[in-house]
């Protein structure tokens, strides 16, 4: 993979290592929120341990709902009467939960751009992501215990094939006899909530584990505020690491969403411009 964040990297190490500042190099750092936690990804052992550790686990759990017909991941599958006699499936998110899309983010620094849809669909056609690491080893697992893999991911439909593509040439398990590759917009009722999608695989599987880097990818966290999603996380605690695997992602996702509406309202109650804070 090209580490186009790479320079950013010696830079930032480089300052780090003396009493220069940052702010005093020659070559400063961009001016871009994302900056730190891209470096993080792309140069952390830390990052590549946090995700081998959840696969690792998930591989040591997963003879538990084999051999247990009433196990279920899905928060929706109550009837224990319908469920466990469908065969079992698992459910992953695409995007910074079996690809690594950092380059793609370290490009838009590098480029001075802010995320936009052009820019994301060239680079998901390009089928050139990474594996997260530890990602294709499980899968591959999963699917040699006779585990259906369902990749369920917001990528628009027309990145698609690229993306199946992408999946294939890195040794993740792509059905030749099904889509199981369930992407926004594939279907009228297919949004990015991830709803319908879930219900479509719960409606024929078992779901036996879950995997995703934002809890959405778990259960409809979008509308919510930050006391309540870790009121969620209270309430579903003991899924996490048995039947639920959240992958660390510091770059994006519906909690910095979240946290900017909530400080922008506590601005405008307080009669701040958020723009000047």
């Amino acid at each position: 993979m090209n580490r186009f964040i790479y320079l950013f990297a010696l830079i930032f190490i480089t300052s780090c290592g003396s009493s220069q500042s940052l702010t005093d190099n020659d070559a400063p750092l961009p001016d871009d929120p994302s900056l730190q936690a891209t470096l993080w990804v792309q140069n952390s052992a830390e990052y590549k341990a946090l995700n081998i550790q959840a696969y690792e686990t998930a591989e040591r759990m997963l003879s538990l709902p084999l051999e247990d017909s009433f196990w279920t991941a899905s928060v929706n599958q109550k009837d224990e009467s319908v469920y466990r006699k469908l065969p079992p499936a698992i459910i992953m998110d695409i995007d910074e939960t079996v690809l690594d899309n950092s380059p793609f983010q370290a490009r838009m620094i590098l480029e001075n751009k802010s995320y936009n849809s052009d820019d994301w669909n060239a680079w998901c056609m390009e089928a050139n992501a990474e594996a997260v690491p530890g990602a294709v080893e499980f899968a591959q697992y999963a699917h040699e215990q006779g585990v259906t893999i369902f990749y369920l991911s917001n990528r628009s439909y027309e990145v698609e094939e690229a993306t199946r593509k992408n999946l294939k040439e890195l040794g993740f398990p792509v059905s030749t006899s099904m889509d199981n590759i369930l992407t926004n917009g594939e279907q009228p009722n297919w949004t990015s909530s991830k709803v319908n999608r879930r219900k479509m695989v719960e409606d024929s599987y078992r779901v036996i584990m879950l995997f995703g880097d934002d809890l959405n990818d778990f259960f409809p966290a979008k509308e919510i505020s930050q006391a309540e999603r870790d009121n969620k996380i209270r309430e579903y605690s003991a899924n996490f690491g048995r039947k639920w695997f959240i992958l660390p992602n510091p770059i994006y996702g519906s909690w910095d969403s979240v946290m900017r509406s909530e400080m922008e309202n506590e601005n405008s109650n307080a009669g701040l411009d958020p723009a000047k804070n």
